[in-house]
């Protein structure tokens, strides 16, 4: 099989009060990166001001205070410095988020075995959890 040397990567931004994530986000995070389901490739912690005024902390800053002691990133930096200027105008002012690269193992497997076979992921599109749950309720009020 040709195996691609990454997977596909997703950038999420999940912006929580205060200024972390929660412990059990933090667990589910882990349990993830644990389980060979994906690999952390870059986080970085945004928090907007209520002025609008940003503050950036690098993985590095608060590696040690979040208990990622063990993990180290794949492709710290692979998150740019236009893509942290564009992404951080979704935090709302008075909140913080997570700007998270994500690198999904199990489709990067996939896509290893679709490019042995000569074939060639052209496109994929994803649609947010939210979305879909909300879909199949809609559904499931009608029936």
């Amino acid at each position: 099989m040709a195996e691609l040397e990454y997977g596909p990567v997703d950038i999420y931004v999940v912006s929580f009060e205060g200024d972390r994530p929660d412990d059990a986000t933090l667990s589910a995070l882990g349990d993830l990166m644990v389980g060979d389901e994906i690999r952390l490739l870059d986080l970085l912690i945004v928090a907007r001001a209520e002025d609008g005024s940003v503050t950036i902390r690098e993985f590095e800053e608060f590696r040690d205070e979040y208990g990622f002691t063990v993990v180290e990133l794949e492709a710290s930096g692979i998150i740019g410095d236009e893509d942290i200027d564009a992404l951080a105008d979704g935090i709302p002012p008075g909140m913080a988020g997570a700007i998270m690269a994500i690198e999904l193992l199990w489709a990067k497997r996939i896509a290893s075995a679709f490019a042995a076979s000569g074939g060639e992921v052209l496109q994929v599109e994803r649609i947010p959890a939210t979305v879909v749950n909300e879909v199949f309720a809609a559904a499931a009020d009608v029936e």
